[in-house]
């Protein structure tokens, strides 16, 4: 048998604001912005550059009680992780783009890591996995 994640929905504000962040600051692809009118909602998905696993659906907050879930959707822990073949060329783009770091980079038995923040708080991780480690052997 084999199954994969195809999507993972990241509750948003507004879809031009996130499109334009995620493709501007952190050079992610726009990969489809199709509009569904019988939900009056876009279905819009993006993914990091020659990217070949899940991708992120970027899903407008449509009802007030999704509201509050807006930058908060793992109640303050890191819920995204970017995994890079170059830490150092991405942290030292996205810090000159203006992207936040909350956490400064440090080095760990899995790799190299420090934490970010996206458009509207979430926490990202970004981390170039060392070669040995399981889940980079796996995304060869």
């Amino acid at each position: 048998m084999r199954q994969s994640i195809v999507h993972i929905a990241l509750v948003v504000k507004d879809y031009d604001e996130a499109i334009d962040f995620y493709t501007k600051k952190l050079n992610f692809e726009l990969l489809e912005d199709t509009y569904q009118p019988a939900q009056d909602k876009r279905w819009v998905v993006i993914a990091p550059p020659n990217s070949a696993g899940t991708t992120i659906l970027l899903a407008r907050a449509s009802k007030p009680e999704q509201e509050p879930f807006i930058g908060n959707q793992a109640g303050g822990r890191v819920f995204l992780f970017l995994n890079s073949d170059d830490f150092w060329r991405d942290y030292k783009e996205m810090t000159s783009k203006g992207i936040e770091f909350v956490r400064e980079p440090k080095k760990a038995d899995y790799g190299t890591v420090a934490v970010f923040k996206d458009l509207y708080g979430n926490l990202w991780d970004l981390l170039e996995l060392n070669p040995e480690h399981p889940i980079a052997k796996r995304m060869r």
